[in-house]
This record gives structure tokens, sequence and C-alpha cells, in this order.
């Protein structure tokens, strides 16, 4: 089963600095029927202008992974942390007991276009925790690649204290993807540049797709598309 969120169904909202759509209901927007999926429970895509962003504020017991696809984010929290999350980066922020943070555009002129994902930890009250990725697409094209989850370690993947996978597809020249989907388990796939084809339905840029029981999933572009697949416990 497959349910399609197009990019203009997503809730709006745009302070002039900042401009964002809502795959699920956040801030002012709300829609009983859009709260999350699974263990997903924000998915935001974010321009903010030149020279802004947002200033320091408190989360607790989410975890947070910022992807940037254009520009600069400069972040700084109460753990010490104080860094630049450039184009390609992902940035994974466990609140837990509680954290403080500001995101502000690292550029005053050109804009920053990023995803920001809220996933609900697998337990309350952990120690607040940062990592940072950077990312190398052009190594990736074609294929799907672990950044973050759960269950899996090492040097190129962010840690995150649920049972979620988080891929990375990069496609070009009509290339494809067969994604083998494990059972009791749901995916959300983002697509975050381009389009792509997800087991034969066409998502535009911005769109997102939630599955459910499909023991197999294709992903394919007839040009460029890059997604995000989220691959969670129920």
């Amino acid at each position: 089963m497959m349910n399609i969120r197009k990019n203009f169904e997503r809730g709006k909202a745009n302070f002039g600095w900042l401009d964002s759509r809502h795959s699920f209901s956040f801030g002012n927007y709300y829609d009983p029927d859009h709260m999350g999926f699974a263990k997903l429970r924000v998915i935001n895509e974010d321009w903010v202008k030149g020279g802004q962003g947002f200033e320091a504020h408190p989360h607790k017991d989410m975890e947070i992974i910022t992807y940037v696809l254009e520009g600069a984010l400069k972040h700084e929290d109460s753990i010490g942390n104080s860094s630049i999350i450039n184009k390609d980066d992902f940035q994974k922020m466990s609140a837990g007991s509680g954290i403080v943070h500001s995101e502000y555009n690292n550029s005053d002129s050109r804009p920053v276009h990023m995803y920001q994902i809220w996933i609900l930890p697998d337990k309350a009250g952990i120690e607040p925790d940062y990592q940072q990725l950077s990312l190398d697409k052009v190594s990736i094209s074609g294929d799907l690649k672990l950044i973050a989850s759960g269950n899996s370690s090492g040097s190129d993947i962010i840690l995150i204290n649920q049972d979620v996978d988080i891929y990375i597809g990069v496609l070009e020249n009509e290339k494809s993807i067969k994604y083998n989907s494990k059972p009791r388990r749901d995916a959300w796939i983002q697509v975050t540049k381009g389009s792509a084809k997800i087991s034969g339905r066409i998502l535009d840029e911005g769109d997102g797709v939630a599955v459910k029981d499909e023991n197999e999933i294709n992903i394919e572009t007839d040009s460029y598309g890059e997604i995000l697949l989220f691959d969670m416990v129920h």
C-alpha cells in the first residue's frame, strides 16, 4: 500500500525570513490526518534567507536530523558544539534530557535550503548528543547509502536512538534501485531533488510517500532524482 503526500498538499508557513513546507502537523499547521508516520514526527523543508535563522530555543526527547541541500547553516548548542553544516552535510542532534540550540544561515546574502526531520526516540531522558556527517554524492550515484541508523554503527553512519534506518539515494540517467523491505516495518520516501518513480508512481520534488506491506520497492528516474528513504519499525 502506498499513500502519496504531494508537495502542494503540505502545510505552508512563510515568515519572510523563513519559507517552510510541512509534511506533518507542525507549529500553526494542524491536520489530524497528517500527525506523523510510524516513528517520524516532522519532515520540514525550509528556505532561510541570508543573515537570518532560528534564535536559541530548547528541545527535549527528540532525534533531530538536519540535511542541507544548498548553502550552509551555523549551529551552536548548550553542550558546547559550534559548527557549520555545509551543503550535502547531515547533522544529528539527540535532544534527550534537554538541549538549547540556534541555527543561522552562514551567509548574509545566499539562502539556505534544508530539510529538518524529527524522529521519536526509543526512550526518554538520554544524555544529549551531536554528530555530523559529510556526504560525497558522486560516490553513491545509482545506489542507496545508509547514513543514519539505530542498528548499525561506523565512522560514516550517524547513530540515532530509535529502530530507524535512513538512506539517501541518488539516481540519474535512467538508473534504478530495488529496496527489499523487511517484515513488520514501514517506509517513507521523500523526494528531495528532481523526480523519481516509486514502484510505478511518479513523485516530483517535495513529494513523499508512505509505504506499507510492500515486499519490494522499485526506485527509478528518467533524468535525475534524490530521495531520502526511512525504514522504520511500526
